[in-house]
């Protein structure tokens, strides 16, 4: 990476670093998972120890301009001086002449956390004056948040702008790690795609036909590609949007492999009763609630041999014990090939892996969903751009 921290020499400077605290919060207001925020702490103690004065900032939630009292960064504070075990200062807000005040009194090794950027409109406008706002707390600036890099907000892309920038160590590994996998991945390299976003992840599947040597696919995702290829009839079209990405698919790629049993259900809560069938032979009345064990066998043997894995998308609605057994049984399968290199990444992906205990099984978790299908599907990613300059 051309801009990665370590090329620059600091000591002594208010460092600004935008960091991506937006975690699940409870409704006492705990943090329910940290692991954003510990993924955050080398840059942060890297800053530290060199002497400097760091500031971090961070969105929470999408509170559209307002400030919500459930929405403040307080509990990211606690979880910071828990972790970090130091002090660590709050601020109220994130621009104005007080906060210029309270930056100007920090000494060195000190961090202080400034208040949700998103109480302001002009972080997600992309807002000139209030990058330059922020621009006034800061000598220099780091961007340590992969999960918003696709996003045209303040922080993000305006803020480099103003101040000379670098990427700090998650950002680095993140793009790292992602670019090694489109431009030169070990092989074989597996893909595993589920979940139910499905027009972000139709994308990603056209372009791994491409570079992947085998790519899998469960979840509604996989439904609806059956949907299109006329194997699950009468149901629900899916959007044109997925139609047009669907249409794209070589279907006969020997690389394609989609469920060839599931479990079906009148409902998701599975009360009356669940079934194994063929995908074609599920009616009309029923869903496709998860992979069925055939597939799971065939997929676990696809993976043996793989020397990348990337899991993005459970396999089924997995919330229910009862339609579990796909994302469990594929999930296992990945960590037990010890000769691969796995990568995991999405907020459900990450909560199935943690509820079976296999989060530490993977080389590299991503911290951005979104972001990460996006980068690999091509798309734009503007908060990247300062790093060519």
């Amino acid at each position: 990476m051309t801009r990665g921290l370590k090329k620059f020499k600091l000591k002594g400077k208010r460092v600004l670093v935008r960091c991506d605290f937006n975690v699940p919060l409870a409704q006492n207001g705990e943090i329910e998972d940290d692991y954003r925020i510990k993924q955050a702490l080398p840059t942060i103690e890297y800053l530290l120890k060199a002497g400097n004065k760091v500031i971090l900032m961070s969105h929470l939630g999408d509170p559209e301009g307002k400030a919500p009292e459930n929405l403040r960064l307080d509990p990211v504070r606690k979880k910071l001086e828990e972790l970090l075990k130091r002090k660590v200062l709050k601020a109220d807000d994130c621009i104005g002449k007080e906060i210029e005040k309270r930056v100007s009194k920090m000494k060195n090794r000190e961090v202080l956390l400034l208040e949700n950027l998103r109480f302001h409109d002009g972080e997600k406008k992309n807002d000139a004056q209030f990058a330059k706002n922020l621009a006034k707390l800061g000598d220099f600036y780091v961007n340590d948040a992969f999960g918003v890099c696709h996003r045209s907000h303040a922080s993000v892309v305006a803020l480099p702008q103003y101040l000379p920038a670098a990427a700090g160590f998650l950002l680095e590994k993140e793009v790292n790690v992602l670019s090694r996998i489109l431009k030169n991945p070990w092989r074989p390299l597996v893909v595993v795609i589920g979940g139910a976003k499905v027009s972000s992840k139709t994308k990603v599947i056209n372009k791994f036909l491409d570079i992947a040597d085998h790519v899998l696919v469960g979840g509604k995702i996989a439904n609806d590609i059956l949907i299109a290829k006329g194997i699950c009839v009468g149901r629900p079209w899916p959007e044109d949007e997925v139609i047009k990405e669907v249409e794209k698919f070589q279907l006969t790629s020997t690389k394609l492999h989609l469920p060839i049993d599931v479990l079906a259900s009148p409902d998701d809560s599975g009360s009356v009763y669940v079934r194994t069938a063929a995908p074609g032979k599920v009616r009309n009345d029923e869903l496709l609630l998860d992979i069925g064990p055939e597939t799971v066998e065939i997929f676990s043997m696809v993976m043996k041999e793989a020397k990348m894995i990337l899991w993005a998308g459970p396999m089924g609605f997995f919330e229910n014990p009862l339609f579990e057994k796909g994302t469990e049984g594929i999930a296992r399968a990945i960590v037990k090939n010890h000769n691969a290199y796995k990568i995991i990444g999405g907020g459900d992906t990450l909560f199935a892996a943690s509820k079976y205990g296999l989060v530490n099984k993977f080389d590299h978790v991503s911290t951005g969903g979104g972001a990460m299908l996006g980068f690999l599907a091509g798309d734009d990613f503007p908060g990247l751009d300062f790093l060519e300059k």
